[in-house]
């Protein structure tokens, strides 16, 4: 068990106040460099050529002193000397960073120096009657006056300690305020890097789903589908080979072997729904076709694209148009079906539409909103145009890469 201690009231004031104070004296050395450049390397324009190498020092130096990471500023572009450094130039974040170094650090490291000056001067104040003690009244004590005023003098050293502390840890603060702001990336770009971390974790999601149920729907075919088929073939087998049942015992033959098959073709219909094998194997194409074949209206397929896609886009498109033609058979009332897919610039686009009589609604709550999210998982968008009467144009567009 961890015990700790909690400090006493009157020394909270100066917790923490170590870590800042070495953070201004090492900001204050740090300036000393950019004086220096001010004055002897071309004053402003020294400075900003030393931006790169001035701001991973003080970004060093907070890390060290406080335990603060900032992160570097994206990086430029460019693949020539020439086109990297004017890239440079014209990145906001490194005028922010010049700014840093010509206003904001030298500002802070002349408070910090002050507050360096107050800790000296207090320290000097508080130890009086400690060199009294030590070496006598007799040496330089005189130039301090008598006991009451080294008394005097120790008290105001002890007000300067908890100033000094206090001021150090704002300056500090502001300092932290100012670096981060400064020296790291902009909301913009914390946001944009926020975005495409987000993107990215969602594409694993959805690959990974999508693998899942490739493997469910390979387990089904290769495990419960096979049982299946097996005890239906037993079963088929029994019934010819086995004439002389009691009519009761044939009954129940002849009701398990139907229910046998029936549940063979629903898994087979789960099966085809997870993920169907016809998707890997041939490409969209050839799976929706499938899917227009089992339709019971005349549904025209065209697919229209140069290469195959990713394996998430080519199973959203299937889960689309599936998904779309079986709304058409249970509530659209249609003669007929017509899907398109071809591919315009970076974006799919899909469209499937019926002679129905229409009234589908997009926030109803109906299989289309689900469908709507499915799409959205991969940033592609969902758009339902069905007035009361008909036709009905589901339209989709699913983003590609080059």
């Amino acid at each position: 068990m961890r015990v700790t201690t909690a400090s006493p009231s009157w020394l909270r004031p100066l917790k923490g106040a170590g870590p800042a104070t070495a953070c201004l004296a090492l900001g204050a050395v740090a300036q000393v460099a950019t004086l220096l450049l001010l004055v002897f390397a071309g004053g402003p324009v020294g400075v900003v050529a030393a931006t790169p190498v001035l701001t991973p020092i003080q970004r060093a130096r907070l890390h060290a002193c406080l335990d603060l990471e900032i992160p570097p500023p994206p990086k430029t572009g460019g693949d020539t000397y020439k086109e990297r450094v004017l890239h440079w130039l014209q990145a906001g974040s490194s005028w922010r960073q010049v700014g840093y170094h010509l206003i904001a650090a030298p500002l802070i490291a002349l408070a910090g120096l002050l507050a360096l000056a107050l800790w000296a001067a207090s320290a000097a104040a508080v130890t009086v009657l400690l060199w009294r003690l030590g070496v006598g009244p007799q040496s330089w004590f005189p130039l301090t006056g008598g006991i009451g005023r080294q008394v005097l003098l120790t008290v105001v050293g002890v007000v300067g300690l908890y100033l000094a502390a206090t001021l150090s840890k704002a300056l500090v603060r502001l300092d932290t305020r100012a670096a981060s702001a400064c020296l790291g990336p902009s909301r913009a770009d914390q946001l944009a890097r926020r975005v495409a971390e987000v993107s990215e974790s969602r594409a694993g999601v959805v690959d990974a789903a999508d693998a899942e149920r490739r493997r469910i729907e390979r387990d089904l075919h290769d495990g419960a589908q096979q049982r299946l088929v097996s005890m239906a073939v037993n079963l088929g087998v029994a019934k010819a080979t086995l004439p002389d049942l009691p009519e009761h015992a044939r009954k129940v033959i002849d009701e398990a072997h139907r229910e046998a098959k029936e549940a063979i073709e629903e898994l087979n219909n789960l099966v085809r729904g997870l993920h169907p094998a016809v998707l890997d194997d041939r490409g969209l194409d050839a799976a929706l076709s499938g899917i227009a074949e089992r339709a019971p209206l005349p549904v025209r397929v065209k697919v229209d694209l140069p290469q195959r896609q990713s394996p998430a886009v080519e199973a959203v498109a299937y889960f689309v148009v599936s998904e779309a033609l079986a709304n058409v058979v249970k509530h659209a009332h249609a003669a007929q079906a017509e899907v398109s897919v071809e591919r315009i610039g970076d974006t799919i686009l899909i469209c499937v539409s019926d002679d129905g009589v229409g009234g589908a609604d997009l926030a109803a709550g109906s299989g289309l909103a689900g469908l709507a999210k499915r799409v959205a998982s991969i940033d592609g968008t969902l758009s339902v145009n069905s007035p009361v009467g008909g036709p009905t144009l589901v339209s989709v567009e699913l983003p590609c890469a080059r």
